[in-house]
């Protein structure tokens, strides 16, 4: 008999207690045997701080709960390998440690998993709560859709698989990829979707799954030996976001070059279409800040599509306040995001 959990729940955790305490609160699945809780600490300031709230949590919890602590701060993408690695679920669904699983959604995830058994990754939908209470639906498409396993797949899915709350994948098809080639990206998630989306079917799951609080962007990325050089504690420089996107890159030129196909120019064309977020992250420090990054992604080879000018110049004329709002307008508008 398979004594294994059906998900296991990943957690990379660093330096946020309170927010770990939330996120652990709403971990809801209704059968406790069939769910493990893997929590990685890579070794932040905070340490004693989570360490008691997870001990706390397992104490009043009938969930299994296996919490790690990393001798050394591992870094982002180093961290999720050792999630994987510790995790024995079926599934592995991942989660940002500052957000939440939607009431309800874990046990709607478990059932079309179980009732879709030959897919190797899922994409989710998830909301967005913002600081006025309104909430911004992040949908790719009308009701679930399936897809099979290959080139057109991987490129559809690309992009759309970066957030890493309610990513969804099989271990036994990730266990195969752990490589160290991507650490400092920040996107080793998206290189294991895409390498088991290339080999399996994969689907997108049409059901809220997590939300993210709308807040003041403060990332902690940077303290690691593979992210040190790249970016920067506590803030996101104009080389931190071009060093982010140049992850994208490195990832598709890497899948280019082992499997003879040529997928970085669509991949660069969808980006561009849906640029605005990558762009946007950048407009409040300053428009001579802004226009110096817009042309560092122009050299990087984004700019190469009407959506993108369109993007530029209304956050130039606008700001990044006004653009946010007729974004989330537009969205509400369509049900989804639209298909550009």
């Amino acid at each position: 008999m398979n004594k294994n959990p059906f998900i296991s729940v990943c957690i990379p955790s660093y330096n946020r207690p309170g927010e770990l305490e939330r996120l652990l609160g709403s971990i809801d699945l209704a059968s406790k045997k069939d769910v493990e809780i893997v929590v990685c600490e890579d070794k932040s300031p905070k340490r004693s701080e989570i360490k008691k709230i997870v001990e706390q949590y397992k104490k009043k919890s009938d969930y299994k709960v296996n919490y790690r602590e990393n001798k050394n701060n591992l870094g982002y993408d180093k961290n999720l390998r050792e999630l994987v690695s510790a995790a024995r679920g079926e599934w592995l669904v991942f989660m940002g440690d500052d957000d939440v699983f939607c009431p309800g959604a874990l046990d709607r995830l478990a059932d079309f998993l179980r009732l879709h058994s030959e897919l190797g990754y899922v994409l989710r939908s998830y909301n967005i709560i913002h600081y006025d209470g309104g909430v911004e639906k992040f949908r790719y498409f009308d009701g679930d859709k399936f897809f099979v396993p290959g080139f057109d797949s991987y490129v559809s899915l690309f992009r759309k698989s970066v957030f890493i709350s309610g990513f969804s994948i099989k271990r036994e098809f990730a266990s195969d990829f752990l490589t160290d080639k991507f650490d400092g990206t920040l996107l080793f998630q998206l290189y294991l979707a895409s390498e088991v989306v290339l080999k399996y079917p994969s689907a997108y799951f049409d059901e809220p799954l997590t939300l993210e609080y709308e807040k003041e962007l403060r990332p902690e990325f940077g303290s690691s030996e593979s992210e040190k050089h790249l970016y920067t504690p506590g803030t996101v420089t104009v080389e931190n976001s071009v060093n982010f996107m140049k992850g994208f890159l490195k990832i598709s030129g890497y899948l280019d070059n082992k499997y003879r196909f040529n997928s970085q120019e669509a991949i660069k064309k969808d980006i561009s279409k849906y640029s605005y977020p990558v762009l946007s992250i950048q407009r409040d420090k300053g428009i001579v800040n802004f226009w110096r990054y817009v042309k560092k992604l122009n050299q990087l080879g984004f700019g190469i599509t009407i959506y993108y000018y369109i993007y530029v110049v209304a956050l130039i004329i606008f700001g990044k306040r006004i653009c946010d709002k007729i974004i989330y307008i537009l969205k509400n508008f369509f049900g989804k995001t639209p298909q550009l």
